[in-house]
């Protein structure tokens, strides 16, 4: 008979809310008492634990939703965490203990606790003015805001952006990236006015307004009005004046949000009121923390207090008994739009104070201390901050600064007779000193890991310790600190990260097993590096697929059906269902008779709208898909891969066949480069442009290739990028003859075919190589060089045209079948 004491079981703990301050509670809990609980965790958003602080950069088109993940879906299952996303609580019986949540399907859930934190966070404010309800207003808060707004600066043209803080300019910033007009209205004298003061403030609106923001400073908003379709068109103001919006963001401040407490009986004032142990102080069971938890009087809003408010919690869930959270003194550490900006304490100072104050408008710097006494009690920095966290330690230590106040204005860096040498911030610090506000971590803890674990990237850095994980203010810092401790290269991108979630082989791993094992197969390859899911996914097929036919030409199996549905269709899909068709025309130089028969299939097939696009072709925009074959088939022109990452268009001016200004015939070298290279796949989409002379009108500056005539022959540039955010490409080389313009480019393009990573444009793989590494590839061996071209005609010849060859380029012609309805 067994008499062994079975085991207790496990205590139940429910997290409200799937945000940053309550699973960094986890995360804390679980490094001191991973087995105490069972753990639920409940997040109204469809999404895994993201970093809301890093929208804006998603919105500037600067990073993608799968680069904010704080923690996937693997790290709740390794974890034995149940996370339920898409639900949200709606009540909670607390003489019961149970949670009751719905979804948006109406169903209902129900789950028991022991101890319950609520993490609900915040609420955006909205204006109370007419019109908030229209069509195209919106908060700016999660993952759904930002897409929304993405999505409408496809579509639209006007934004308003109402309030001039931190979020509001960050939205402004990114939808003007997105090539909207933007208006930020705010009503104050000065930007960003609790974080900055009026010399700061007024420098940032100047520095803005250069860069095409526009502002309506000291505006109060009456109404939003809208049009015909429901949709906002304009903002009025008091005054009477208004400004045309198609969509309208909010940013003017949020609310803790406390809902859920109050219908639970918990007492709320300014945010559910918190103890120094983060107990409610209605029921002890029950935990508050973030931007929802009121402590003695403050909800904060930034990231470092409701971390330092996770670890305390950690440790009293975790029954330790020890710790308290006292409040937080806060400083504030920006980038706003690429522009530095640190305030602490009382940067504003008083009657009581003094200020010492240094100012290079011109220079973009500002600088002002704030003096109590012999103590630094403020300070506020625009443009130059690194010694923003110095300055705080000072204030938060409440050193005596009168022996260094001769030199206090000037940085660490200056303070030899205290401690600090030489012009390395990382080197100067002490490994006591806080790197990472947010997260609490210091340089000896980033040190220390970096040597322990053998950490090399600054990806690496930031899942092991946290620091630069959350605002990004101290990155810069972080990087050096890596670069003298581990030498190595700290911006690049980990070579083991997973190309998704169905692997744990990074991009390069994948394409080494290709080529190494001459794998030909989608399917080969997933057996042979062990595949989590047996026919992968969206994200990983593609790619694979490309790596295969790009190192194996010719031989390796094409699938289409790994393809995006624009590569499988040949043509554009637009937004209501029917495509665009873009013929190619060489170097953008058409005929008399080309231009009928597009004029006949436009009347023929009832085609809505033609266009010139940028790339100077024609595009036939509203074409049905059951149309599209035998509308290739009367155009009579080849395709413009338009669709497919590929080589789209090779831009060119008339040259010196008919300017006066043109040195060399940029029209014929922009006709032989798109006949050499017209069928060629990418890692993803490439454009060329060839200029006859300097000035460069066909802006070969801003293209992946471009050749540029001189009196001598050609200059060539690689690298450049015109979108969402704009790359002035590299200048490469000088070149002599047209023939050696094809070789070299032939070159380039056949080294990124064989190393760039699926969807990675020219200009990253260029940032992750290395230009040094480029040009000893290409310039310094001639016979690589030599062999690279060669290679990439091999792969190209032959290679046929989908509008025509449909058998040999495996056109699944049924996809074109009309649909039939009854």
């Amino acid at each position: 008979m067994d008499m062994r004491t079975p085991p207790h079981p496990k205590m139940k703990l429910v997290l409200i809310g799937n945000g940053m301050a309550g699973v960094r509670t986890l995360e804390e809990l679980l490094k001191i008492a991973p087995d105490l609980y069972d753990i639920t965790v409940f997040g109204s958003e469809p999404h895994p634990n993201y970093n809301r602080i890093l929208l804006s950069p998603v919105l500037a088109g600067e990073q993608t939703l799968d680069e904010i993940v704080l923690n996937d879906w693997s790290w709740y299952s390794d974890n034995q965490i149940v996370l339920h996303t898409g639900w949200t609580v709606t009540e909670v019986d607390r003489v019961q203990r149970q949670v009751h949540a719905r979804n948006a399907q109406g169903e209902v859930m129900t789950a028991a606790y022991d101890r319950l934190v609520i993490a609900t966070g915040s609420n955006p404010f909205i204006l109370p003015v007419p019109g908030n309800d229209l069509q195209g207003v919106l908060a700016y808060r999660d993952i759904a805001d930002t897409q929304a707004m993405i999505d409408a600066a496809t579509q639209f043209k006007h934004a308003v952006v109402i309030g001039g803080g931190l979020l509001g300019l960050e939205a402004a910033n990114g939808l003007m990236k997105r090539g909207m007009q933007v208006t930020v209205v705010h009503g104050s004298n000065w930007l960003m006015e609790r974080q900055l003061d009026a010399v700061s403030g007024q420098l940032l609106q100047q520095s803005l307004e250069t860069r095409g923001l526009q502002f309506r400073m000291n505006a109060q908003t009456a109404a939003l009005i809208g049009n015909e379709q429901g949709r906002v068109s304009k903002v009025e103001f008091k005054d009477g004046s208004h400004v045309p919006a198609d969509l309208v963001v909010m940013a003017v401040g949020i609310r803790p949000n406390t809902q859920l407490a109050q219908s639970m009986g918990l007492h709320v004032d300014r945010g559910i009121v918190v103890s120094d142990t983060l107990q409610t102080v209605t029921d002890p069971r029950i935990y508050a923390v973030g931007e929802c938890a009121a402590h003695r009087g403050i909800a904060y809003g930034l990231v470092a207090p409701l971390f330092e408010q996770g670890k305390v919690l950690a440790n009293h869930l975790a029954e330790f008994g020890i710790g308290r959270y006292t409040g937080s003194l806060t400083s504030t550490k920006l980038k706003v739009t690429g522009i530095d900006l640190f305030s602490a304490g009382n940067f504003l100072g008083d009657d009581t104070t003094e200020e010492i104050v240094m100012s290079d408008p011109a220079g973009g710097i500002y600088k002002k201390l704030v003096i109590q006494g012999d103590k630094l009690v403020g300070a506020c920095l625009y443009g130059d901050t690194v010694d923003g966290s110095w300055y705080f330690k000072l204030l938060r230590d409440g050193r005596s600064v009168a022996d260094i106040r001769d030199k206090l204005m000037f940085g660490e860096s200056n303070m030899g007779d205290v401690g600090h040498q030489g012009h390395n911030k990382a080197a100067a610090m002490q490994d006591a000193d806080e790197v990472c506000g947010c997260n609490g971590v210091t340089k000896g803890a980033i040190c220390k890991s970096i040597k322990d674990k053998g950490l090399f990237t600054l990806e690496e850095v930031r899942k092991h310790t946290k620091a630069s994980a959350s605002c990004g203010s101290c990155t810069g810092l972080v990087e050096q600190i890596l670069m003298f401790t581990a030498g190595g290269d700290y911006s690049a991108t980990p070579k083991t990260k997973a190309m998704c979630g169905c692997t744990e082989h990074g991009h390069q791993a994948v394409r080494d097993a290709i080529v190494h094992n001459k794998l030909l197969t989608i399917g080969s390859v997933f057996k042979a590096m062990d595949w989590r899911t047996p026919n992968g996914c969206a994200s990983c097929r593609p790619a694979v697929n490309y790596y295969l036919i790009s190192s194996w030409p010719k031989e390796a199996q094409d699938d289409p059906q790994s393809r995006y549905i624009n590569e499988r269709s040949h043509a554009n899909i637009q937004k209501d269902g029917t495509y665009s068709v873009i013929p190619r025309m060489w170097a953008g130089e058409t005929t008399a008779a080309e231009l009928r028969r597009i004029a006949d299939v436009v009347d023929k097939y009832k085609i809505p709208t033609v266009k010139v696009t940028g790339g100077q072709r024609i595009d036939l925009l509203g074409v049905k898909k059951e149309d599209l074959v035998n509308v290739w088939k009367d155009i009579g022109m080849p395709s413009g891969h338009a669709y497919a990452k590929a080589l789209r268009t090779v831009k060119t001016c008339v040259g010196s066949e008919w300017c006066r200004m043109g040195t060399q015939d940029s029209t014929q070298m922009g006709k032989d480069l798109e006949k050499a290279m017209w069928r060629m796949y990418a890692p993803h989409k490439v454009k060329f442009a060839v200029s006859g002379c300097p000035r460069n009108c066909a802006e070969a500056g801003i293209k992946d290739v471009g050749i540029i005539g001189v009196d001598s022959g050609w200059e060539m540039y690689v690298g450049g990028n015109g979108g969402i955010k704009t790359e002035v490409a590299h200048f490469f080389t000088k070149l002599k003859t047209a023939e050696e313009v094809l070789e070299y480019t032939g070159a380039f393009m056949q080294l990124y075919r064989q190393e760039g990573w699926y969807l990675e444009r020219t200009v990253h793989y260029i940032n992750r190589v290395g230009l040094d590494y480029v040009k000893k590839k290409i310039l310094d061996d001639a016979a690589l060089r030599q062999a690279l071209w060669a290679k990439l005609q091999a792969a190209l010849e032959g290679e046929p045209d989908p509008w025509f060859d449909l058998q040999d380029a495996k056109v699944d012609t049924r996809q074109f079948a009309p649909i039939v309805t009854a």
